[in-house]
């Protein structure tokens, strides 16, 4: 494995982390308490390896891929990258205080920002595998 493949382990671990995401939601619902916090922590943990691959990819390759092609659909992508973007560093905030609440057993307060933590992080878990099939897979950049 080069830095090169790095994109596709980090679409990977951003598909891991939204399946992860998808599990807890599922499991806290159903009053399933160990498996959701069990699917939290992997998709922390999914995430913080992500993090460490994306950044060691941005700081190794020195060139960017740039969405040029096709023309017409390069303000989606912009958007779609834009808003996974921002909501990626907005979101490293509120996955911090969601899971503190969590480990300090305050899950009355952890019940109400992870309202607004997991469907943004969900956000940015999917929006990050989609960004890397459109940039990779559907219209690959030369």
């Amino acid at each position: 494995m080069t830095v090169h493949d790095l994109p596709a382990v980090n679409a990977t671990l951003n598909g891991l982390s939204a399946v992860f995401l998808a599990f807890g939601f599922f499991f806290i619902k159903r009053g399933n308490k160990i498996a959701h916090r069990n699917c939290m922590v992997a998709a922390l943990t999914s995430s913080t390896v992500f993090l460490a691959c994306y950044l060691t990819y941005h700081f190794t390759v020195k060139t960017v891929t740039h969405f040029v092609n096709p023309e017409w659909f390069r303000p989606v992508y912009l958007t779609i990258l834009i808003s996974h973007t921002i909501l990626a560093v907005a979101i490293l905030p509120l996955i911090a205080m969601t899971l503190t609440r969590a480990v300090k057993q305050n899950f009355e307060r952890h019940k109400k920002i992870a309202r607004w933590t997991w469907p943004l992080w969900m956000y940015v878990s999917v929006t990050g595998v989609v960004i890397y099939w459109l940039l990779y897979i559907k219209f690959p950049q030369k």
